[in-house]
């Protein structure tokens, strides 16, 4: 898979070599800087996710992974920098440009977000209501393709409380692409799933990819499943990339805090003990005392 060096930063090409970046990035975040009034969450961000593959975004709680999805999707606008969708801004200041922008989107968020009245034939059907206006008969038959191609045709009766929670989830993911969007966004699509769920729900993700020609962006804590899925993988922690490469390149890779990550070890760069005062400054034994 080719990349190119620059810097000694690796740099990926979404595996076609001598093309410029700008043709094949289906989404560009270039100098991105995002803040909570005066928390910085992001810090100088650049990353690219090319065309047909799929992009793992993974790091601690609060490594501003999710953010970036809700920028992606125009839930919030850059404090400087710049996120693009297939060369153009995210159009945050203009709602009728974003919610076209949206419709080459997908979002599968972290809890299914599963309409708990409707049954699962009508949760897959409410975006293709909403944004189309095909005939009943055609928008019944691609209902009945999507959840075939979760496996859940047969449950298009259920509502969500009548199913687990990993057919929840692919229900969404059935809803998700739907529209048959160029950029599928998922936000933790392993959580709270049993080992068989989480292998199904990875093989889906990875498939469907393939078959929509699709860029899927994955943001997840799951080490194995997400190696196992991904063309390329950015590590985040305190808002900037630490590193990144191909699966194989980070297993290999000697950065302590990748290592500490990918082996859940519990202590290194992100300590056990959060910063401060020590112990026994804090029960009047420090120095001086």
């Amino acid at each position: 898979m080719p990349l190119q060096q620059s810097t000694g930063v690796l740099h990926y090409n979404g595996g076609l070599p001598n093309r410029p970046l700008a043709v094949t990035n289906l989404v560009d975040i270039q100098n991105l800087y995002f803040a909570y009034g005066e928390r910085p969450i992001l810090s100088g961000l650049n990353m690219q996710f090319p065309r047909n593959k799929v992009i793992s975004v993974m790091g601690g709680s609060g490594s501003g992974k999710t953010t970036i999805l809700r920028l992606i999707g125009g839930l919030l606008a850059p404090s400087a920098g710049q996120v693009s969708l297939l060369g153009e801004p995210i159009a945050t200041g203009n709602t009728a440009a974003l919610y076209k922008q949206r419709r080459k989107m997908g979002m599968l968020f972290q809890h299914g977000a599963l309409f708990t009245d409707l049954t699962v034939f009508e949760n897959v059907a409410f975006p293709l209501r909403e944004h189309t206006q095909i005939p009943e008969s055609l928008l019944h038959d691609m209902v009945l393709l999507k959840l075939n191609a979760v496996g859940l045709r047969n449950a298009a009766h259920l509502k969500p409380s009548e199913i687990s929670g990993g057919m929840a989830r692919r229900v969404a993911l059935a809803r998700t692409i739907a529209l048959d969007p160029q950029l599928i966004m998922y936000d933790e699509p392993f959580a709270g799933l049993d080992p068989i769920s989480m292998g199904v729900t990875a093989n889906l993700i990875r498939q469907l990819n393939d078959a929509l020609g699709s860029t899927s962006i994955v943001v997840s804590h799951d080490v194995h499943e997400s190696f196992a899925i991904s063309d390329y993988v950015y590590f985040l922690s305190q808002g900037v990339t630490v590193a990144e490469g191909t699966p194989d390149d980070l297993l290999k890779s000697e950065h302590p805090y990748v290592q500490q990550f990918i082996n859940a070890r519990p202590d290194g760069p992100v300590p056990f003990q959060y910063p401060g005062k020590s112990l026994a400054d804090d029960l009047g034994f420090g120095s001086g005392q």
